[in-house]
């Protein structure tokens, strides 16, 4: 896989990013190893993970995740070869969430033990806190960075005005820049990213790894009908794409995947792949079987018919 650079970080990244939020939720531990394995040997060196993944699955508590590629990098001896990004500032307890210097301190600690590394690459903001000043956050970040314990910072879920914000400030007080963006982006949910956030990204040279690039599964083609639905984890989430707009978008995913031989899930990934602003997606699996289809999309690359079809079934 050709890397690419990660906003101004000096990050060189594989072209998809593993998302850890299935590690210890829908992928228990066997699973995720042979995942991860399955990863690196395909070429892909781009792991993204949380301090709070995967609190929601009963009988959680958060940092499961982390705990789990924590396991996975001292068997494997793969430290070297992977690029490690986790974030901070959701709820992991009373009390126990934010992005104030007191709590980002505790919580980059807690992450470290349980990834077993010295240094983390990407450190993010998981969203934004009002509540606490930009510039605290961002000097706390420049404390970690000097100590080496983080290499670079990203913000997810930031609205366009923050984001330029925090960077006005990072320049302003000489402090660490975000340098990726971690937005929800697919060819479904277009408009928020679209709006601001994509010129903003690209004209300050702000690396993007959209998360829910496959919107919870439903742009695999998979999810036809309610019916399809049934138990799966992500059922209530895609049930919201089950409308005329996202049978239309599955209906040119078909047409697109037909005449490149390939699959809905190849060409979704290839679409964002082909959009300016993007670096990196991030993409899940439960199966080696479902890795190899997303690992698939970088070998494929679109013509501008097939890219401006699917932006206009999707506009």
């Amino acid at each position: 896989m050709t890397k690419r650079t990660l906003g101004r970080s000096g990050l060189e990244v594989s072209p998809l990013a593993f998302g850890g939020n299935v590690f210890g939720w829908t992928a228990d531990e066997a699973t995720s190893f042979k995942l991860l394995d399955a990863f690196v040997a395909a070429g892909g060196n781009f792991v993204d993970t949380a301090d709070v993944y995967s609190r929601w699955a009963p009988g959680n508590q958060g940092g499961e995740s982390e705990t789990i590629l924590g396991r996975w990098l001292k068997k494997s001896g793969q430290r070297a070869n992977v690029v490690v990004a986790t974030k901070v500032g959701m709820e992991m307890g009373p009390n126990e969430k934010g992005l104030s210097r007191q709590y980002i301190l505790r919580a980059v600690e807690r992450s470290l033990n349980r990834l077993q590394v010295d240094t983390i690459d990407l450190y993010q903001s998981h969203q934004d806190d009002a509540a606490t000043p930009l510039e605290e956050t961002l000097a706390t970040y420049g404390e970690l960075i000097a100590a080496k314990k983080v290499r670079a910072i990203g913000a997810s879920n930031y609205t366009a005005e923050r984001l330029n914000e925090a960077l006005r400030i990072s320049k302003e007080k000489n402090l660490p820049r975000y340098e990726c963006l971690q937005p929800g982006y697919n060819l479904y949910d277009r408009s928020t990213f679209e709006a601001k956030l994509a010129v903003l990204c690209l004209e300050e040279g702000i690396g993007v790894i959209p998360y829910y690039s496959l919107a919870a599964g439903f742009l695999t083609g998979k999810y036809r009908s309610e019916a399809d639905l049934g138990q799966r984890a992500r059922g209530a989430k895609v049930k919201n794409y089950l409308n005329e707009r996202g049978y239309r978008i599955l209906s040119a995913l078909d047409a697109v995947a037909a005449r490149f031989k390939s699959t809905p899930t190849r060409v979704a990934l290839a679409w964002l792949l082909a959009q300016p602003a993007v670096t990196a997606p991030i993409v899940s699996a439960t199966s080696v079987e479902q890795l190899d289809d997303v690992l698939a999309s970088t070998k494929l690359e679109l013509d501008s018919t097939a890219v401006e079809e699917l932006t206009k079934a999707s506009a």
